[in-house]
């Protein structure tokens, strides 16, 4: 038993799937950025990347089962050949399609079509934006990158992102400590892009930096990686399990693999049946009520406030 299955253990609880809601495409690893947190090790040079064979699967899938949410995640999701192939048929579908934008991938030239694109689609736009400041931003993200996301972020708004159509903005951490209120940063968010940038959007999702990839490198490289974990540990909130996002997500990957999360992706912890499961093996009926693969990162969505891909969950 791992650690969070014992904390959950000690609280009587259990984890298992709920009702589905969203499935979640993981697009693949190649990105324009090279962030500090990402818990995908994304990169321009990664070429893990879904192929047209098994596009075709995972669109053919949502236009049988008709998922509430279709979101579109990455590395970048746009460099995928095969992003708009998926905004358009899961819009058809009836979905409601979100697109977690780096927004500096607006900046480059053959992708400054995407804001006029997007609200063409009505796709809600999920960007990441972990502080308010350059400095802070800069230091996660890259040199220039606080730059080019204000530029993105007033082009979105153009369109009418953050007024006719969501434009959510992500927060992550700077180090190895626990997010925020989330209401609290999205008003000091909300004040000071508009006071600034003239930037308006639509909510601020707080979420906690887990425990893999290049952060759990940073984390060892520091000596902080036990500090982190008995951080996550004592902070853990029972009031935040029913809401974790894996309880309604299906998760697939590059090469169409079910995961329960993008965390438990990023772990190879694929869903099995006797053998490795793919999209096309399961329906959202099939694994209504299975367990969930659990953890120690698990500890980063149940701490504090909680953390799923819409933020805070208590």
């Amino acid at each position: 038993m791992n650690r969070f299955d014992q904390i959950l253990a000690n609280h009587s609880l259990s984890l298992r799937r709920g009702k589905f809601q969203t499935l979640q495409i993981n697009v693949g690893r190649k990105c324009n950025q090279t962030c500090r947190h990402c818990h995908v090790d994304a990169a321009p040079w990664r070429t893990e990347m879904i192929s047209e064979e098994d596009a075709r699967r995972v669109g053919a899938w949502i236009v049988e089962h008709r998922p509430a949410v279709v979101d579109i995640t990455g590395g970048a999701p746009e460099l995928s050949a095969h992003f708009r192939y998926f905004v358009e048929t899961a819009r058809g579908a009836g979905a409601h399609v979100i697109d977690r934008n780096n927004l500096t991938i607006i900046e480059t030239k053959a992708y400054a079509d995407l804001p006029e694109y997007l609200a063409g689609h009505e796709v809600e736009v999920v960007a990441s934006l972990p502080c308010y400041s350059a400095e802070n931003v800069n230091a996660q993200r890259g040199e220039g990158v606080f730059e080019k996301s204000i530029s993105a972020l007033r082009k979105l708004n153009a369109v009418g992102y953050g007024t006719r159509l969501p434009l959510s903005l992500v927060y992550n951490p700077l180090g190895a400590k626990l997010p925020g209120p989330q209401a609290e940063l999205e008003a000091d968010y909300k004040e000071a892009l508009l006071r600034e940038f003239g930037i308006v959007f639509t909510r601020l999702f707080t979420i906690t930096n887990q425990p893999i990839a290049r952060f759990a490198d940073d984390l060892r490289e520091q000596g902080k990686w036990d500090e982190y974990l008995e951080l996550l540990a004592n902070s853990f909130n029972p009031a935040t399990v029913d809401g974790l996002m894996c309880r309604s997500t299906i998760n697939v990957g590059w090469r169409g693999e079910v995961y329960d999360c993008d965390f438990n992706q990023m772990l190879n912890m694929q869903h099995k049946n006797g053998r490795p499961l793919f999209l096309w093996d399961v329906t959202p009926e099939s694994i209504e009520s299975a367990p969930i693969l659990t953890g120690h990162h698990c500890l980063a969505c149940t701490a504090g406030a909680g953390s799923s891909c819409t933020g805070a969950v208590a």
